[in-house]
């Protein structure tokens, strides 16, 4: 059965840094892409980055672009998101997901979800 679980989540205030991790197991998810979406409270979840399996191409949501940054480790089979320079509004419940289409941004392309991770961020 496959698994993600992500995990870094956390309380920081504005201008701050955190990393979230996500985890694989049950499948080798080296082949897939693997996506970052969040879900702001009344909010519809929206994609925030994505990689492709290589990571040799990323792409990310506007709103994000300068300020996070995702990578893979396959040998770990862990994406990570780096999140720099956060602000309130990067609020949300964060969840990984994995993708045998490749690179994306819509959630029905991405067919293995998380359970998501919390992060609040204090102005």
């Amino acid at each position: 059965q496959a698994l993600l679980v992500e995990s870094g989540g956390g309380l920081v205030q504005a201008g701050g840094s955190l990393r979230l991790s996500c985890a694989a197991s049950g499948r080798t998810f080296s082949s897939y892409a693997m996506g970052w979406f969040r879900q702001a409270p009344g909010k519809e979840r929206e994609f925030v980055a994505a990689i492709t399996w290589t990571g040799g191409s990323t792409t990310y949501a506007d709103s994000v672009k300068g300020r996070f940054t995702i990578s893979r480790d396959n040998a770990k089979n862990t994406v990570y998101l780096q999140m720099n320079s956060l602000l309130p509004e990067d609020t949300a419940v964060y969840y990984c997901a994995a993708s045998i289409f490749g690179l994306g941004s819509k959630e029905n392309e991405y067919d293995v979800w998380g359970q998501g991770t919390q992060v609040t961020v204090s102005s």
